[in-house]
């Protein structure tokens, strides 16, 4: 077990906030989920309710065959001859009682299950509408699990609460109901003999939930931290591995593992013993032996008849299972709480502005006019200023490059014409039209690009190059993979362009920059934003994507962002940015005679180029 001056160590050293700040976050935290899941089941409320009446009618009805089974003991241990005629009535109200808790149970069940799939297919047509407003550059910085997670796990974990929680809930809580009310009909000693030891078991169980959601907000911050040292450890194993240092590396996982095992074992612990003594107070045998003893010692007293007796200790034996549903409710509660909760924050993520009046471009001039922006932060930092105060124009059948150190803005710049964010001030034109004034659909016949992230849809490769424009036939799609140097290689697939990506097909990096290009091509859009495709290729697909790169950029707008130097000498104007602002503009051969940043950042880059590089550099990107 770790000491507690080790842990106080251990803590110092975590990103996290300290427990003591837990609590009240925890708590306003599961505020704001209860509100977001009330607001998310707001289209089915009404529905629930409907079932939850149904429930009801079946739980009264769930009574029916205790009453019967007194009734008919009553009826066959009586002096006198036996009424066949009551008997027979008695069975066949208990049939119809047993049939009506079946009916309007399924009918409730039935309800809310419809209402689930309504549910669900409310929320995925919400959020596939919401991901189509979002700025596209929320996608460059949210994962596909992220988006997988929203659309599939956390609108699944609804499921449960919508189907069953509130009819069971309703069960669990109007059948003991009906249940006592007839006992206490019986006999009020009945009645309180079959609720004797659910005081201790509510006890217990107030104290154990009293801290629940302190105590699960330290267990998930401890588990978030253990989850962070593995995947800290996996992506940097190579080099871990290289220097000998694993033992090392595995000590920030152990300490975590530590830190948590002691903190569970702290909680878990005691409240385990408190449960157990808990569950106790519902166990059968206890039940039973309360509710037999106590109903004896009336039996003798002759305060009650045997039959009143053995009809309440049955209604007391159902109790700890209906506790139990309530328990597990309550739990699936809290977890689509906490679905309901990113869901919302999803749907509360601010949308690219559309324009009421949008206009078309006129021409295909591309002007930056005094543009700033700036990433924003979150609680524990500032906003990011990315660029500040940036002019530029971009004239029809030009190459302008985009070159600087890292972080510099040549990517946020680049990104602000396709319209993944916005500008915070200044105005990105296109055509003299805002870009923030032009309409999506047609804004992308205008402004295509090629990005070194390409990502393919699990669909055809005819369908995947159809992106740049579903209208077009399949001569139009071999012609442009064709020019993009990727024919070839589909038709060397069993299904040729029929293959699906990623399960008949599986492309390198290279390949699937060469689909990418060909979708550009295939959309013929005049204006080009270009995150130099061949940075990171592999040698044998340089030369075809160089190449069909350059078919691309014939007679259109290109802005292109360099990584490689060598690779944008004949562009008609390079822009250097550095801290977010223009600090030069030129051709190649005026900017690297200088002394400027460009001048040193290319003879850096002469410095360490292969002769391949030199080669590249010959050419440019012009041809």
């Amino acid at each position: 077990m770790t000491t507690g001056a080790e842990l106080a160590e251990r803590t110092e050293n975590l990103p996290d906030p300290p427990p003591e700040n837990v609590t009240p976050d925890a708590r306003a935290e599961a505020q704001q989920s209860a509100a977001a899941l009330r607001s998310l089941l707001e289209p089915v409320r009404t529905r629930i309710r409907v079932a939850q009446i149904l429930q009801v009618i079946a739980s009264a009805a769930t009574v029916i065959p205790f009453i019967g089974i007194v009734e008919l003991g009553r009826t066959l241990l009586g002096d006198g001859a036996v009424d066949t005629g009551r008997v027979w009535l008695i069975v066949w109200v208990v049939t119809a009682g047993l049939g009506a808790r079946a009916f309007f149970s399924g009918l409730a069940l039935a309800v809310t299950h419809f209402a689930d799939v309504d549910l669900q297919a409310i929320l995925r047509r919400r959020i596939t509408a919401k991901l189509s407003r979002l700025p596209l550059g929320w996608f460059t910085r949210t994962t596909s699990g992220q988006v997988r997670k929203a659309t599939q796990h956390d609108v699944g974990e609804l499921h449960y609460l919508v189907a069953h929680a509130d009819v069971e809930t309703t069960a669990a809580a109007a059948t003991p109901l009906f249940a006592l009310i007839y006992c206490f009909v019986l006999d009020w000693r009945l009645g309180l003999l079959a609720v004797a030891t659910l005081p201790l078991y509510a006890i217990a169980y107030a104290w154990m939930v009293k801290d629940s959601t302190e105590q699960m907000a330290k267990m998930n911050a401890a588990l978030a931290r253990i989850s962070s040292t593995i995947v800290e450890f996996v992506s940097g194993v190579s080099v871990v591995k290289t220097f000998g240092q694993t033992g090392r590396a595995h000590k920030a996982f152990v300490d975590a593992a530590d830190e948590f095992n002691d903190d569970f074992a702290g909680y878990v612990g005691p409240m385990l013993r408190i449960e157990a003594l808990s569950m106790l107070m519902l166990s059968a045998p206890l039940v039973l032996l309360v509710n037999l003893g106590g109903g004896y010692w009336f039996v003798r007293s002759g305060s009650v008849d045997p039959i009143e007796v053995l009809g309440s200790t049955l209604v007391a034996l159902i109790l700890p299972a209906t506790l139990l549903t309530v328990s597990m409710a309550m739990y699936s509660r809290r977890e689509a709480a906490a679905a309901a909760q990113r869901l919302v924050e999803l749907f509360d993520l601010p949308e690219l502005e559309i324009s009421t009046t949008p206009s078309v471009p006129q021409g295909n001039t591309v002007e930056f006019l005094d543009v700033s922006f700036a990433y924003p932060g979150d609680a524990a930092a500032a906003e990011v200023r990315a660029l500040e105060s940036v002019s530029a124009t971009l004239h029809p059948g030009t190459v302008t490059a985009l070159v600087g150190p890292s972080g510099s803005g040549k990517s946020t710049l680049a990104t602000l014409l396709p319209r993944f964010a916005d500008p915070d001030e200044g105005a990105v034109m296109i055509g003299g039209v805002d870009v923030r004034d032009i309409a999506p659909e047609e804004l992308y016949r205008h402004v295509g690009f090629v990005l070194q992230d390409v990502a393919l849809l699990g669909v055809s490769v005819a369908d995947n190059i159809r992106l740049g424009r579903p209208e077009a036939g399949l001569d139009e799609v071999i012609a442009a993979a064709r020019t993009a140097n990727i024919d070839d290689r589909i038709r060397q697939l069993p299904n040729g362009y029929d293959a699906i990506a990623d399960v008949d097909a599986h492309f390198s990096g290279g390949e699937a920059q060469r689909i990418s290009i060909a979708r550009a091509l295939l959309s013929d859009a005049p204006i080009l934003v270009l995150d130099e495709a061949t940075a990171f290729a592999d040698p044998d697909s340089e030369a075809q994507i160089q190449e069909a790169v350059a078919r691309l950029m014939v007679g259109r707008t290109v802005l292109v962002i360099a990584h490689r130097l060598g690779s944008i000498t004949h562009a008609d104007n390079i822009i250097v940015l550095d801290g977010g602002r223009v600090v030069e503009t030129g051709i190649h051969a005026e900017l690297a005679g200088g002394d400027g940043l460009y001048a040193s950042m290319w003879r850096a880059y002469l410095g360490g180029t292969s002769h391949r590089d030199e080669e590249i550099a010959g050419k440019g990107v012009s041809e």
